[in-house]
């Protein structure tokens, strides 16, 4: 325990779901010489599935379903991340999906998974790796030094207390291992590696300290707005107070040549503007030129009407790419329909010399860039780096 270190074995093979097709040329923010790919997972009524966005293409298509999800059933809150070139989708909550009146859902809990699935990106293969230590959904979840750390979460569907326990995978040996546990529960919180640590950011929180009284929680201000950092080299939890500074859990923060930025937490994914984080200060402040009140504003062709479906946001270089999904009215007044878009921003952009922002409507897999019904995202995306 306390090291970034593994052993043993591989995964046994699933059928493949999916193809990674030949892309259509290779992107230009990339900075690695190759291809750059933006994986992420959506719920289509009662399925989820894997799709992909090229963004030297501008092309958006459908991988195929995932593994080992139940016809009927849906995951949420579970974790996306990129390791090389695999795509990887950990934990989560599976739910039964059942039709409701007026074209909704009724999703009833059925239980929180350990389950690890690898996506080959070049192969477009599936196979099934070992299973987390510990269930968990909600959670924080980032590569570190090749590897995949994951802290934090909810271990069950009874009760609303986090975890300390944290665990690392080990590509390589195909093996999960225990790091120490951080000296807070939590859940919802955010995973990030910036400067050589894991960092677990915000979430609803509370000390591991034996509660004054017995039922009495250790919950405060103080360990919600608070991280936790595990330091890869010395194999030890450090705590930042005042890291994530508002009592709403962070929804998605990265790392970008060096610097941390974030664009809104669990209730508003966008809240009008990028931040960046000072870590000296322990401050976060707006990003020049980043101020949009919508950013639909963004995109000449969406109806007034258009409501902002998803929101999830990937690194490219020095860009954010937020893949941003819209509900637009269908051909009767009862039908909807979603539309795909990309928006970009340059965190690198000279203020006043060059547009900051961008927008994009990617090509689809399907008819007019459109699609039938509403579209759900139940988990963060990932980029990641093709070699030449």
């Amino acid at each position: 325990m306390g090291s970034l270190e593994g052993d043993v074995a591989t995964s046994p093979s699933l059928s493949s779901t999916g193809s990674s097709g030949t892309g259509a040329g290779n992107d230009n923010h990339g900075g690695g010489g190759g291809e750059v790919r933006i994986y992420a997972c959506f719920a289509h009524g009662a399925s989820n599935s894997l799709e992909c966005y090229e963004p030297g293409a501008n092309t958006w298509r459908r991988v195929g379903g995932l593994p080992g999800v139940p016809h009927g059933h849906v995951l949420k809150g579970f974790a996306v991340v990129a390791v090389a070139e695999s795509v990887y989708v950990i934990g989560g909550r599976l739910c039964r999906r059942e039709a409701a009146a007026g074209g909704d859902y009724r999703d009833t809990d059925v239980g929180v998974r350990a389950d690890v699935l690898r996506y080959d990106v070049r192969r477009g293969e599936w196979r099934c790796c070992a299973p987390l230590l510990v269930p968990r959904v909600d959670f924080a979840c980032a590569p570190c030094r090749g590897r995949i750390c994951v802290a934090g979460g909810l271990c069950s569907l009874s009760g609303a207390r986090g975890t300390a326990a944290a665990e690392v995978y080990d590509p390589e040996t195909g093996r999960w291992s225990p790091l120490p546990d951080m000296s807070t529960l939590r859940y919802k919180c955010v995973g990030v590696t910036w400067q050589g640590g894991f960092h677990v950011v915000g979430g609803f929180a509370e000390s591991t300290t034996p509660a004054a009284a017995p039922g009495e929680a250790q919950s405060s201000a103080l360990e919600r707005s608070s991280a936790e950092v595990f330091n890869c080299a010395r194999g030890v939890w450090e705590i930042i107070p005042g890291m994530w500074q508002l009592d709403v859990p962070p929804n998605q923060i990265v790392a970008v040549a060096g610097r941390l930025f974030s664009s809104g937490d669990c209730l508003n994914s966008w809240k009008g503007h990028v931040e960046v984080y000072d870590g000296e200060l322990n401050i976060w402040s707006v990003m020049d030129h980043s101020a949009l009140s919508d950013l639909a504003l963004l995109a000449s062709n969406l109806p007034p009407s258009a409501q902002q479906l998803y929101l999830t946001m990937a690194v490219v270089g020095t860009r954010l790419f937020f893949l941003a999904g819209y509900e637009i009215a269908g051909d009767d007044d009862e039908s909807f329909r979603t539309v795909s878009l990309v928006h970009s921003y340059d965190t690198s952009a000279a203020p006043g010399l060059a547009p900051a922002w961008s927008s994009f409507q990617p090509k689809m897999d399907h008819d007019n860039n459109v699609e039938d019904g509403s579209k759900e995202l139940f988990s963060q995306c990932c980029s990641v780096q093709l070699s030449s």
